[in-house]
């Protein structure tokens, strides 16, 4: 397998510019031919009223995990750049908390390990969400769809 040109992963209270960002991976090279994307945003679901969303980390070990699955997903697939980028503070409905681009010859690798990245990152990362509504703040509990997202890859 061909070594992954470019791996990024930041963690950052900056909103990101997905343009950039997608400039930046494919940099005018002539041997990518897809970049798959994920942007995550802070979703107010009716019910709930949320005024904002509260992301925190664990400074260096965070990073470290996202790093982790990166590498993982070097292993699987013949990837030739990828960059994460996640968000902590506070945030507001509408905002972009992540970005996962994943750059490779083929759209079916490129999909593959973007997809892969992010079920890892909401299971594996060290983040905590807490939420506030007129009803007062709450901490995100994990969802098991998300568990269960992550396990289908272990087969």
């Amino acid at each position: 397998m061909p070594a992954v040109v470019s791996a990024q992963v930041s963690v950052q209270q900056e909103p990101f510019d997905v343009s950039a960002e997608l400039k930046a991976i494919a940099g005018g090279r002539h041997d990518i031919g897809a970049v798959a994307s994920f942007v995550g945003l802070v979703r107010d679901l009716a019910d709930a009223k949320l005024s904002s969303m509260t992301l925190e980390h664990y400074p260096g070990m965070t990073e470290k995990a996202l790093i982790e699955i990166v590498e993982q997903a070097k292993q699987r697939w013949e990837l030739l750049g990828v960059r994460v980028i996640h968000r902590y503070g506070r945030l507001a409905p509408g905002d972009a908390i992540v970005l996962v681009l994943v750059a490779g010859s083929h759209r079916g690798e490129a999909f593959a390990a973007c997809e892969f990245i992010m079920d890892f990152l909401k299971t594996r990362a060290p983040f905590w969400k807490k939420e506030e509504t007129p009803a007062g703040g709450r901490w995100v509990d994990a969802r098991d769809a998300d568990d269960a997202a992550t396990a289908r890859w272990k087969a």
